[in-house]
This record gives structure tokens, C-alpha cells and sequence, in this order.
């Protein structure tokens, strides 16, 4: 009786070992495919507050990217990025660029000096901003995530007082996404 409870007692401990080498494994190991894409694209050179890419990774390993970009060659740029990732097998780039326009550039700056002066100034305060301002024919909309739905509101707001905005467009997400 004694020896089955020790063989019963080292089966357990070896399954024990077992388990948490494996988890201690999968958590150091390669983050997935569409956390690599996501942190690939943030560091996309010149890809700022003004601009939002979107990405669709599917089964195959095709990557489709979408959004709206203001500078020029950051499609190009977000695009060669994407290719070298291990794993992606073909990239669709469906990204649009935002017309060149005086007034909607001037809808830009105002949005982002209020948005930094009199709103929650924290999601534009890196080169890597949680919340997008994309503007297209004096429409403006907001893109990313907020900690709060009072922040939210509050942006929504500031966009709306904006002169010249025809159109405000509140895409906001509340809460981090658990995914990126």
C-alpha cells in the first residue's frame, strides 16, 4: 500500500514539474502573430497621432491593413514592415491616403492643442498615442482607446467645438484591448 501512494505521489510531482515548465515556456515564448503585427505597425516611422492602420490577419497568414494615413510613405512604409514578419505569408493594402488640405490640416492642429490643453491629455502624449485624430474633408474622427467613458465624452466634446469640423465621429473604445 505504501508504495502505490509513493508511486502515486511521484507521478503527481512529475506531472506537477511537467506543468510548469510547460506554462513558464508559453508565456516566455514568441507573443502570436497579431501582437508581432500590431507592435510592428506602432513603430512604422512617421506613423503619428494623425494617421490609423488597421490590420486583419487571416487563417493563411494574409494580412489585410486598412485605415487612413496623412503622411506620405507611411502605406509604403507600414506595408514592407508587415512582409517581414515571420508568419505573414501575403499583405493587402487597402490603407487610404487623406487628401492634402489646408483646412483640414488646421482641424488637426486645433483638435490636438485642445485635446493636450483641456482634455485627458495622456493619450497624446507619446509618439505611440492611444487615441487617433483623423480628419477627411473637415470630418473628424476619433479612433483608439480611452481609460473612461467621461474621457471619451469629454474628447467628443472638444471635437465638436472645433470651427470648421462639419462632422464628428466618436470611434473611441473604452477600456484597453485585451489583445494588443
Amino acid at each position: 500500500m505504501r508504495s502505490i501512494k509513493r508511486i502515486f505521489a511521484l507521478c503527481i510531482a512529475v506531472a506537477a514539474i511537467g506543468f510548469v515548465s510547460v506554462n513558464a515556456r508559453a508565456s516566455g515564448g514568441e507573443r502570436p502573430l497579431e501582437q508581432q503585427i500590431y507592435k510592428k505597425l506602432l513603430n512604422v516611422w512617421d506613423y503619428g497621432v494623425f494617421d490609423d492602420i488597421t490590420f486583419q490577419l487571416q487563417p493563411d497568414g494574409t494580412v489585410v491593413l486598412g485605415g487612413k494615413v496623412r503622411s506620405f510613405g507611411t502605406t509604403d512604409q507600414a506595408v514592407s514592415t508587415v512582409k517581414r514578419i515571420p508568419g505573414v505569408t501575403r499583405v493587402i493594402n487597402n490603407i487610404e491616403q487623406l487628401p492634402a488640405s489646408p483646412m483640414d490640416d488646421e482641424i488637426r492642429r486645433e483638435a490636438l492643442y485642445l485635446f493636450v490643453n483641456r482634455g485627458p491629455a495622456q493619450y497624446f502624449s507619446s509618439r505611440k498615442p492611444d487615441v487617433r485624430i483623423i480628419v477627411e474633408n473637415g470630418r473628424l474622427t476619433l479612433e483608439g482607446y480611452v481609460l473612461g467613458k467621461g474621457h471619451s465624452d469629454m474628447l467628443n466634446v472638444l471635437a465638436n467645438s472645433i470651427p470648421g469640423v462639419f462632422s464628428v465621429q466618436n470611434n473611441l473604445i473604452v477600456g484597453k484591448d485585451a489583445n494588443r
